[in-house]
């Protein structure tokens, strides 16, 4: 009987470590049960964590108001030229040229032709003559095209057909008149010219004085970069002149403007040829 009952000890010890030990693993697999969450109840949790250190540091601020660091922005304001759609160049010297203007020994490029077309003379229907005037015209013939036209130092094509490589960058009209290549999309564009409380509006026509690549100057309100004729940055044709009421050179205010933009005047009413208008390089 004793080995008997020595046995039925060992089970019933061994049966006790069992039930222990199964007691233990169910209350441990209660428990990792229990601190499982969801996805949606970890993101809670992180963004109440959040909340709290944002709370604890506006708490901390003077003015609370003004937010944690990294909502707060420097204010720098950017240069006018990059949010003004039509910036004003002040003080720009404007020289006198017009269509048919023969070439002298300071001015070697003759007139009788544009940097856009070809056949200006022929196209504008005579000789420009700057002195003998019938009002805004030339005294001897009404021209075909308008009158009030101004040169600025920059060309947008090149000699290949091509748009200069800056061009589409520079030019803030570029794609909303863009035609293709080989057509500027400067030709024709309207200016304001403003002197002493008058302001005539005319054309753009041609290039120069003195440069056609200058576009930090035309299109970003840099000085002139020429210093010819006291740093001349604008060619103003005799139409423009008279309007302004201006003798010789002198010093005017221009800027870009929409077609949209500009009122009548002697300047409107011109409508010219489609070709003309945008003439291709050949």
């Amino acid at each position: 009987m004793p080995p008997f009952g020595i046995h039925c000890d060992a089970i019933s010890t061994s049966l006790r470590g069992v039930v222990i030990l199964a007691t233990i693993l169910f209350s441990t697999l209660l428990q990792v049960t229990a601190s499982v969450v969801t996805t949606a109840e970890r993101a809670a949790l992180a963004h109440e964590s959040f909340l709290k250190e944002r709370r604890a540091i506006i708490t901390g601020r003077v003015n609370p108001y003004l937010g944690p660091g990294v909502a707060q922005i420097v204010e720098e304001p950017p240069d006018p030229w990059k949010v003004k759609t039509n910036p004003w160049h002040y003080q720009i010297r404007a020289t006198v040229f017009w269509v048919g203007e023969h070439p002298t020994a300071r001015n070697p490029v003759s007139n009788s032709y544009s940097s856009w077309n070809p056949n200006w003379e022929a196209s504008f229907g005579g000789y420009d003559h700057p002195f003998k005037r019938k009002g805004y015209h030339p005294a001897g013939f009404k021209p075909k095209l308008n009158p009030f036209y101004i040169a600025l130092p920059y060309n947008d094509l090149l000699q290949e057909r091509a748009h200069r490589p800056e061009a589409s960058r520079v030019i803030p009209w570029f794609w909303r008149s863009y035609r293709g290549p080989g057509i500027s999309v400067c030709h024709n564009r309207w200016v304001a010219i403003h002197h002493k409380g008058r302001i005539a509006y005319a054309q753009w026509k041609d290039t120069g004085p003195f440069a056609t690549d200058d576009w930090p100057y035309v299109f970003e309100g840099k000085r002139p970069r020429s210093v010819s004729n006291q740093n001349a940055g604008i060619e103003i044709s005799p139409a423009v002149r008279d309007f302004l009421r201006i003798r010789g050179n002198a010093d005017v205010d221009w800027k870009f403007l929409n077609e949209s933009e500009v009122p009548s005047g002697p300047w409107s009413g011109w409508i010219e040829n489609r070709n003309e208008d945008y003439p291709r390089i050949r």
